[in-house]
């Protein structure tokens, strides 16, 4: 789960007038002055009588005079918002809006919070009764559908008295950043992996594996053979011969999470739909529609959480044109917040990624051996793409795990039997891409990189998979 640290700051504000006459007549008003035409009905066969409507009139208006003097006035209510938890992708988020009123009266408030598009769909209005000098608060819940830093405006108040013959319009400047981060899963559901990697964990402890590593596993005496550079002198200056140090393979490696952030990454994908057909059964809720690089921020995070877990540093860097994010490997719950904050910031771009220079600079930043995640997208190319070549000069080094987010309409498109010359030609196209894909990544998998060609919706689990099979057979 997020901390709450990531949580929005709650902001609290004293309302101010919206203009400078900013107050007006309710319909209940308007209806009972509406009413007053009645009396013309007797003043018909009596004149006198038509006076009284003007006499009605007069009475509602200073009735509502009245009653719009006793209203407080703006600077004497004091509003505040408040996030339950931090707002993230596939995930509820829960408003509280909290009024105090410093006057008098008990008032009927009806308060519109303006809140973005990536927070809302279209902003609603809440009713709140509001006691004087106790605070009253309502609770609303938003889902989020877009990543990033997204600000929140103004809240707005209408209020009136129990009479309601006359209204106040106020607004109060809860303007605050709220930054949206990935999706997370759940606790059940990491939990079967957290459970693998355990056991993974204590076979590997049994094993005692011994090898090249640079992990120090114990001392014993100097046999002959042995590399004068592994010699403990401290422990041999203690008991008067030679000493050296055991080394076994390493079982926390650097994992590198590295995210394309280029045009290819900006398309959306509807889960759980079939193109062409937005008819769902009754009772069926159609699932967001995210891009593919939300998708992969997703899977990043949950790697990220299972990583740290099992003790490996994980670190990030996110790219198009240039490089967004940059987080070298680190543990510690710090460290993943770090890494959640920097995938809350990564943002598809409209042109293309530059791979080549994204190889160069992670080759730089780990010049060691890891296991290094590229989540990307192959362009429809007759010429091999940039990022296969990329991937290849990783090779020379890493363990490479090279995902393409494939798009489920292609594929739809390819399996359906055409029914007339339009679909045919459509099918052959897709086909042909789907072709293309394979050939490039049964090349990549010839040359030692493992290789996986998913819908965003089997991302995760996949990852994660390959991640804990990688650290079992201690390919890193």
């Amino acid at each position: 789960m997020i901390s709450p640290s990531l949580h929005p700051a709650p902001v609290q504000a004293v309302c101010q007038r919206r203009r400078r006459w900013s107050f007006g007549l309710t319909p209940r008003t308007i209806g009972l002055l509406t009413l007053g035409f009645l009396w013309l009905i007797p003043g018909f066969w009596n004149a006198r009588l038509a006076y009284a409507m003007l006499a009605w009139d007069g009475l509602i208006l200073l009735a509502a005079l009245l009653d719009g003097l006793r209203l407080p006035s703006a600077a004497q209510l004091t509003v505040a918002r408040s996030w339950s938890n931090a707002p993230a992708l596939d995930s509820q988020t829960e408003i509280q809006l909290t009024i105090e009123n410093h006057g008098r009266v008990i008032v009927e408030c009806r308060l519109l919070d303006d809140l973005p598009p990536a927070l809302v769909a279209q902003p609603a209005t809440h009713r709140l009764t509001a006691f004087p000098r106790v605070p009253a608060s309502l609770r609303y819940r938003v889902e989020p559908q877009e990543r990033g830093d997204w600000q929140a405006g103004w809240l707005y108040v209408r209020y009136r008295s129990g009479l309601g013959l006359t209204e106040r319009w106020a607004r109060a400047p809860l303007t605050q950043t709220v930054r949206v981060y990935p999706a997370l899963r759940t606790g059940e559901e990491q939990e079967i992996f957290l459970a693998r990697s355990r056991q993974i964990d204590l076979q590997l402890r049994r094993a005692q594996q011994r090898g090249l590593g640079r992990d120090f596993e114990s001392l014993r005496e100097y046999r002959e053979g042995d590399d004068l550079r592994d010699i403990c002198w401290t422990a041999t200056a203690r008991r008067g011969s030679l000493v050296t140090r055991q080394y076994q393979t390493e079982r926390s490696q650097p994992v590198w999470i590295v995210l394309d952030c280029g045009r290819l990454m900006r398309s959306r994908v509807a889960l759980g739909t079939v193109p062409g057909n937005s008819a769902l059964p009754v009772g069926e809720k159609r699932r967001r529609v995210h891009s593919k690089l939300d998708h992969a921020c997703t899977t990043a995070v949950a790697l990220a959480q299972l990583a740290l877990f099992s003790g490996d540093r994980v670190g990030l860097l996110a790219y198009g044109h240039g490089i967004q994010q940059r987080l070298l490997p680190g543990r510690g719950a710090a460290h993943l917040r770090q890494l959640i904050e920097s995938l809350a910031q990564v943002h598809a771009e409209a042109g293309e990624a530059d791979h080549l220079r994204a190889t160069a600079t992670l080759n730089r930043l780990q010049p060691r051996r890891s296991l290094i995640l590229w989540v990307t997208d192959l362009a429809e190319t007759a010429m091999r793409p940039e990022v296969i070549d990329g991937a290849l000069q990783l090779l020379r080094r890493h363990v490479l795990l090279f995902v393409a987010m494939a798009q489920p309409e292609v594929e739809w498109i390819a399996q359906a039997r055409p029914n007339n010359v339009e679909q045919m030609f459509r099918s052959a196209a897709a086909q042909e891409m789907a072709g293309r894909r394979e050939l490039l990544l049964a090349r990549l998998h010839e040359q030692g990189a493992l290789t996986l060609d998913l819908n965003p919706e089997q991302l995760t689990s996949s990852v994660l998979n390959n991640y804990l099979t990688i650290k079992e057979r201690a390919m890193v």
